[in-house]
């Protein structure tokens, strides 16, 4: 299951994650918001990342008008690697390379159709497992 979580400038982008992960039958916890109004992204960024480090969810989506925010906000969680991608490319390095479990996006930096690619790809695929990659993550993990 994913956690997905967004503030109001990401509201419109998430309903368009939620319709592709419904068409591909993957299963998702909602933690909100739940509309257009006003917000603030870490309430959110805190619910999502929590049903990750519960172990309820496999890993999480996150969506702010430009992903920064949001994505700072969940990196402040212990065992959270929250990868902000603009591309294919970021989504995938971000997996092999970090082993991140939450994605960021921003939704005035991307669009649906990229949007798609990202989440296709964040999912999708595996950690490397690189002995130098494992160490860098094991590193982060003391700070």
């Amino acid at each position: 299951m994913i956690s997905l979580g967004c503030d109001h400038g990401g509201y419109g982008l998430m309903q368009h994650v939620k319709a592709y992960l419904d068409k591909n039958k993957i299963e998702y916890k909602d933690c909100g918001t739940y509309s257009t109004d006003s917000c603030d992204y870490p309430i959110f960024a805190k619910k999502a990342a929590e049903a990750v480090l519960s172990g309820e969810c496999s890993a999480g989506i996150l969506i702010c008008s430009t992903g920064i925010g949001i994505s700072i906000a969940a990196n402040r969680y212990k065992g959270i690697r929250c990868g902000l991608c603009h591309n294919e490319m970021t989504a995938r390095l971000t997996r092999e390379h970090n082993n991140a479990n939450m994605l960021a996006m921003g939704a005035k930096c991307v669009s649906e159709e990229e949007a798609d690619k990202i989440v296709e790809t964040f999912l999708n695929t595996s950690f490397s497992e690189g002995e130098r990659h494992i160490r860098r993550i094991n590193l982060i993990d003391e700070l």
